[in-house]
This record gives structure tokens, C-alpha cells and sequence, in this order.
């Protein structure tokens, strides 16, 4: 949303700050689904291939991914190259509500069931432990912070974990934004990856 005049909250308190957020949310998911499909699809594709150049996903031996939704990237082919190459692939799932999630292994064909926002999840419960994560993104900042959905899932997961993930937050450069006015429960992305934008870069493992 470069060069666009956006409105910013009202005060930096809690309540506006998430106010300004459900606004920017709504805005932009409907800007991403109003992309023609070959535009969201190429645009994906030059996401995916400025990630595979910028960052080995093989040496992190499991890779959390997501179920694309909403016009999100999708990322199922970058799981499946993984799965090709020894490693292992994880779906996330909400057991309970407002709570961190689980993740689930997957591998194409596996049987799966619908789960919270009827989002597919795998039928059998077999957790795995993320050592890379690939996390959708409704909107983004310079500074590595990430605008999803609003439920905390992702946040509440990462602050839970004994060890944390590499976190690569993967989505448009159409949804940048100056900033999403971080606060202090956010976690910001390791790295950023757009059609157009590299943000941060690969940690020892």
C-alpha cells in the first residue's frame, strides 16, 4: 500500500492500535482477493523463487507451512520438495482456542479433516516440532512485523515455544505497509519474503 494515505490510530493505546488494525485487516484482504488469479499466482511464484534463492529450507530438517486460504501464497509445492528431500512437513492446528497451536504432519495424499474456519487439517493427530516456519501474511512492516488475522495464534505459539522456529513470513508486496504500530506481544518475522521485498535473512542452525 505504497504511496497510499492511510489513517493511523487514534492513540497508541491498546484499543485504537487493534481498532487500526481490524480496519487495515478488512482493507486488505479485500485488496488481496480482488487481485485477478494470474496476478496473485505470479506474483507468488516470484515469492517463492526469491525465498528458495535467498535461504536453504533443507537444513531445517521439519518445515511448519499453512493451508493456503483467502488468496493467500501457496506453498504446498515448496512442502512437497521438502518431503522429496528426507525432511518433514507440519500443518498447524487449533486444539484449543486462544491458545498456541499444534503441529500436525503432513504429506500429500494424507487424509485430512476440516478444522477451526473449516481450514483443512490432517485426520490423524501426529504432532511435529517446527524448526522453519512459513507464516502467511495479510500485511507487513520494514521493520519485520507481520499483520495476520487478529486471533494471536502465531504470537501466542512462538512465545510458548521451547525453541523458536526460523520464521519466514511469506505473502505480497501490495500488502506492505509504513507500519502495523507493533506492540509489546508482537514477534516479528526473522525474514520477509514478497514478489518484490527480502526483509532480515537466514540464523545459524
Amino acid at each position: 500500500m505504497t504511496g497510499e494515505a492511510l489513517p493511523a490510530p487514534l492513540s497508541s493505546s491498546w484499543n485504537d492500535v487493534r481498532a487500526w488494525r481490524r480496519q487495515m485487516r478488512e482493507r486488505l484482504l479485500a485488496r488481496r482477493v480482488a487481485l485477478a488469479v494470474e496476478t496473485r499466482r505470479d506474483c507468488g511464484e516470484r515469492a517463492k523463487r526469491r525465498l528458495c534463492q535467498s535461504i536453504d529450507l533443507s537444513q531445517y530438517r521439519t518445515l511448519g507451512i499453512y493451508w493456503p486460504i483467502r488468496g493467500e501464497v501457496n506453498v504446498r509445492d515448496l512442502a512437497r520438495v521438502h518431503l522429496e528431500r528426507g525432511g518433514q512437513v507440519g500443518l498447524p492446528v487449533v486444539v484449543t482456542r486462544a491458545a498456541p497451536v499444534e503441529f500436525w504432519s503432513w504429506r500429500p495424499g494424507a487424509s485430512m479433516q476440516r478444522g477451526l474456519w473449516d481450514i483443512p487439517i490432517p485426520a490423524e493427530r501426529d504432532p511435529v516440532i517446527p524448526d522453519a516456519l512459513l507464516i502467511p501474511l495479510v500485511g507487513f512492516d520494514p521493520a519485520g512485523y507481520r499483520l495476520g488475522y487478529g486471533g494471536g495464534y502465531y504470537d501466542r505459539t512462538l512465545a510458548a515455544a521451547q525453541r523458536r522456529p526460523f520464521c519466514i513470513g511469506l505473502g505480497y508486496d501490495e500488502m506492505r505497509l509504513p507500519t502495523i504500530h507493533p506492540q509489546p506481544h508482537d514477534i516479528p518475522m526473522d525474514m520477509i519474503v514478497t514478489d518484490q521485498t527480502l526483509i532480515g535473512g537466514p540464523r545459524g542452525v
